[in-house]
């Protein structure tokens, strides 16, 4: 009974939040509640769901102190100069353009959220994209599979919900896997270079100085944003990448998109900008600090000297203090990053309850006695390698909290009855992540298609077979080096 019950609870969960009845964290709640007193176990309840939160608190700490300080990073300007280097990196090179876009994807994924990701990556390179008459959904693709990858870093979500999920530390999970995942951006870039030679046999190739050169007039003019074929009619200046904001594709002084194909160019070096260049925010002065202060963060996390969410919690004090050291301007900040603070921590002590109750009432005990007795004895051995392959189409076809908090459970108390270890059986449900992040089920991928005005369907059908090879590929690398 308590094995069909389980069953229902994940059921009743996956399809709730999957069809948008109810959201995740309510869900979380309220269907795991309903089930304890259904299995006649409701007096137990505050104590599954104390101890749950009890187990979470440094999960939630973590991701709290990580969104914060990634965001003020953003905020005071560190990453300004990556995206202007990446842009000038490009000229006007299709291969350049796609490869600066997975680089580019990549680094700002260090903050750990997609939506801020796309928005940045879409307001630098669209402009850049649309001149040359590009695939925009090369665009899409290469940095929703970048950031896939990068997603799992412990303050992105799965690697945290993981460790939520089997009550592991993040770092246990992640610190070994850096490998593997290595090779899976590894993978990324090489997809971007393919796809931008690609794109490159397409359109042609000009540098920035052949198109200055061929410019008539030095002011800002009339251009056309390229015919294809040869290369030799594109036009692009300085000003080829807008002057944008970090919550849209703004336009900046000098572009309009035309419908016959042209538009309006600045040529000032300013232009190359993925963030607005005058936010008041900036701190130019201290950018060194803040660089330094990022490197010694992430490697002190590699190499373990303090528990993660120990040091993201020193990280964002002193981050906080020095570059606002007014505490106006810290609460403003706090406050603009409020809203991703408060959806993630609630997430993780949401997850409390889902958990206590599964463990707590011996539903998920029971399912993986059903899962052992379904997995054929010779697989029994290789749970770790078939969580792996499981996670590409459940973590696509199921959010990350219906995979991890559901699915992920099920499969490692499967595993340990084989001798695989729960951390292993984690690692593993980290493959698929460079799929997941193309999902319909994933809000930032809607914040990516509609910036780079392309159709989700477009999207999908381009983007989820070199999704999967990535994925694969941190697979293999984790069987390779022994990881998994």
């Amino acid at each position: 009974m308590l094995t069909i019950l389980g069953f229902a609870m994940i059921a009743t969960f996956l399809v709730l939040i999957m069809t948008k009845k109810m959201s995740p964290i309510a869900a979380l709640v309220l269907i795991p509640a309903l089930f304890c007193v259904a299995v006649g176990q409701g007096a137990q309840l505050g104590d599954y769901v104390i101890e749950g939160v009890g187990n979470l608190a440094p999960t939630a700490a973590m991701l709290m102190f990580a969104i914060v300080y990634f965001g003020v990073m953003i905020d005071v300007g560190l990453f300004d100069p990556i995206v202007r280097g990446i842009l000038k990196f490009c000229q006007a090179d299709p291969m350049r353009i796609v490869v600066g876009t997975a680089v580019l994807a990549a680094i700002v994924s260090l903050d750990g959220d997609g939506s801020t990701t796309f928005m940045i990556t879409v307001s630098a390179m669209y402009p850049l994209y649309k001149r040359l008459k590009m695939s925009l959904v090369v665009m899409t693709g290469v940095a929703a599979t970048a950031n896939g990858v990068m997603n799992t870093l412990p303050w992105g979500g799965p690697t945290a919900r993981a460790a939520t999920a089997l009550k592991l530390d993040a770092s246990e999970i992640f610190v070994p896997m850096i490998p593997a995942l290595a090779m899976g951006l590894l993978a990324v870039f090489v997809l971007a270079y393919v796809l931008g030679i690609r794109e490159r046999k397409r359109l042609g190739m000009l540098t920035l100085d052949e198109a200055l050169a061929r410019e008539p007039r030095p002011e800002a003019e009339t251009v056309s944003a390229g015919t294809g074929g040869t290369g030799g009619k594109d036009r692009l200046r300085k000003g080829a990448a807008a002057s944008v904001s970090a919550s849209g594709t703004g336009t900046g002084s000098g572009t309009s998109a035309a419908a016959g194909g042209t538009e309006n160019v600045d040529e000032d070096d300013d232009a190359f900008q993925g963030l607005d260049p005058n936010r008041p925010t900036l701190r130019p002065k201290l950018y060194w600090f803040n660089a330094g202060l990022t490197a010694a963060l992430l490697t002190a996390m590699i190499m373990e000297l303090l528990p993660i969410p120990v040091l993201f919690l020193l990280g964002a004090a002193l981050a906080l203090t020095v570059n606002f050291p007014h505490m106006p301007d810290q609460r403003a900040r706090i406050a603009a990053h409020a809203d991703n603070v408060l959806n993630v921590s609630g997430m993780v002590f949401a997850a409390a309850v889902f958990t206590g109750v599964l463990t707590g009432t011996g539903m998920v005990e029971h399912m993986a006695d059903w899962v052992v007795g379904t997995v054929p004895e010779a697989m029994g051995p290789h749970m770790a390698i078939v969580t792996g392959l499981l996670s590409l189409p459940l973590t696509y076809f199921m959010s990350n909290d219906g995979f991890y908090f559901g699915v992920l459970p099920v499969l490692a108390e499967a595993g340990a009855a084989h001798g695989v270890s729960p951390v292993e059986i984690a690692r593993a449900s980290l493959a698929g992540q460079a799929l997941h992040m193309s999902s319909p089920l994933v809000p930032a991928v809607y914040v990516l298609v509609g910036m780079a005005k392309v159709e989700f369907g477009d999207h999908t059908r381009f983007t989820v077979k070199w999704a999967v090879l990535t994925s694969l590929v941190v697979l293999a690398a984790g069987i390779l080096f022994g990881i998994m």
